[in-house]
Formats: structure tokens, C-alpha cells, sequence
């Protein structure tokens, strides 16, 4: 495991201007302005976030996995990772982080891989995939925007973890979060946020035990960015 990089943030949750808390199963979905801070916190413990960034203005430019792990050399994200978009954009930086380690390679839980990796009869449950959709659906119906699910890409999965194998497979783990801890980000573009907050009860990120996580989001630092 690579040496984790935790660092608090100045932001108290008294002073956000805006804050939600997101059952487990459900989806989120809301626009950050450049300059804004977002901060997901793990209000108890071992939960997986699944996310998606986007650019506000076009969709099609979105945070892409490949680019973000290929510039920090590094396939973890933690405080000091910027989040790069499929044209080479910073997207968002992360500058605090109380957990250290969040995964970018387990992508999302869906049906169809539930029965591949579980049993044909765990179909019915519910899954990140179905959030997602079910988030970028009602979004397009508010905003009269073109969001759907061809939209849909690989994703962060914040608190998760996922070791990566000597022999190079991927592994579910229990999670390194715990009660209260978050990662904290700053939109360096306007940036649509769309997260499913994981309702998997197969594998071990979430504890065999879904539950809410909470969504601030702060006003830019008119003395400088922190």
C-alpha cells in the first residue's frame, strides 16, 4: 500500500452553503462552480461512493481514469491528486483527505456483474449502475439536458478499497475509512457531480452494511485557494 497522504481541511460544515445526506442506493446529482469545495464524508464508516465528474458545460469532457492514473503515477487517489478529464483538463483537485486511499480500478456493481461474480439469483439487486442512470435521468428531465446513459463511464470509488495483487488482480477489501472521515475537493472547472452511493451487500466495501453519506459544498476562498 502506498503511504497515505491525509490532510484536514480549514472548511467548517457550519459554513457550507449547501449540504445533503444521500441514503445508501441513492444517487446525487448537482453542479460545482469553478472555485467551489465539494467534501463527501463517510458519516459511518466503510462506505463505498461511486462517482462521476463532468464538465458542466459539455458532458462530453468527463473525468477519465486512464489520464488521471498516467499524471500522478499512481492508481490510488489521496490529498494532491488532481482529477483529469478525457481532454486533458483538471477537472478537480483533492486538497484534504482524512482517509488516504480511494479506488479508481474496481469501477461500478451492476446486475450483470453481481450475477457474473456472485450468483444468477443476485440480479435483482440493486446497483451502482442503476443509480447512476436513475440520477443522470432525473437530471435531464430538470435541466432539459442531453444526459443519459451512453454517458455513463468508469468512475472513482471514494473509501473503497481495492488492493491490486502481485499477480495483477483486482481484490475487494475491507474498507481503510471510518466513521467521519472525507475527501474534500476544489472544482477547478464548473463540474457536475453524479454519485451513486453504493448499495453492494456482495463484497466487503461497504461492510455487508450500506449507509448515508453526507455532500458540502463551500463557496470559493475569495483570499486564495486552500
Amino acid at each position: 500500500m502506498p503511504t497515505l497522504v491525509l490532510h484536514t481541511s480549514p472548511r467548517l460544515p457550519e459554513d457550507a452553503l449547501f449540504s445533503a445526506d444521500v441514503l445508501a442506493g441513492d444517487s446525487f446529482v448537482h453542479e460545482v462552480l469553478a472555485g467551489q469545495y465539494v467534501r463527501i464524508v463517510d458519516l459511518e464508516g466503510n462506505q463505498a461512493v461511486d462517482t462521476l465528474f463532468y464538465n458542466a458545460d459539455d458532458y462530453a469532457e468527463r473525468y477519465s481514469a486512464q489520464d488521471t492514473i498516467r499524471e500522478q503515477k499512481n492508481i490510488y487517489l489521496t490529498t494532491g491528486t488532481k482529477l483529469i478529464s478525457t481532454a486533458r483538463n483538471v477537472l478537480l483537485t483533492i486538497v484534504a483527505d482524512t482517509c488516504g486511499r480511494h479506488d479508481t480500478l474496481g469501477g461500478a456493481c451492476a446486475a450483470e456483474s453481481n450475477m457474473v461474480r456472485y450468483a444468477i439469483e443476485k440480479r435483482s439487486m440493486h446497483a451502482c449502475r442503476q443509480s447512476f442512470l436513475k440520477g443522470a435521468m432525473q437530471w435531464a428531465i430538470e435541466t432539459g439536458s442531453d444526459f443519459g446513459k451512453r454517458d455513463l463511464t468508469a468512475n472513482i470509488n471514494f473509501f473503497m478499497n481495492v488492493p491490486v495483487t502481485p499477480e495483477g488482480k483486482l481484490t475487494f477489501e475491507d474498507g481503510v475509512s471510518d466513521a467521519g472521515k472525507y475527501v474534500e475537493l476544489r472544482a477547478e472547472m464548473d463540474t457536475l457531480i453524479v454519485i451513486s452511493n453504493c448499495p453492494q451487500l456482495n463484497n466487503p466495501c461497504n461492510a455487508y452494511n450500506p449507509t448515508p453519506v453526507r455532500v458540502l459544498i463551500w463557496e470559493a476562498n475569495k483570499e486564495g485557494n486552500v
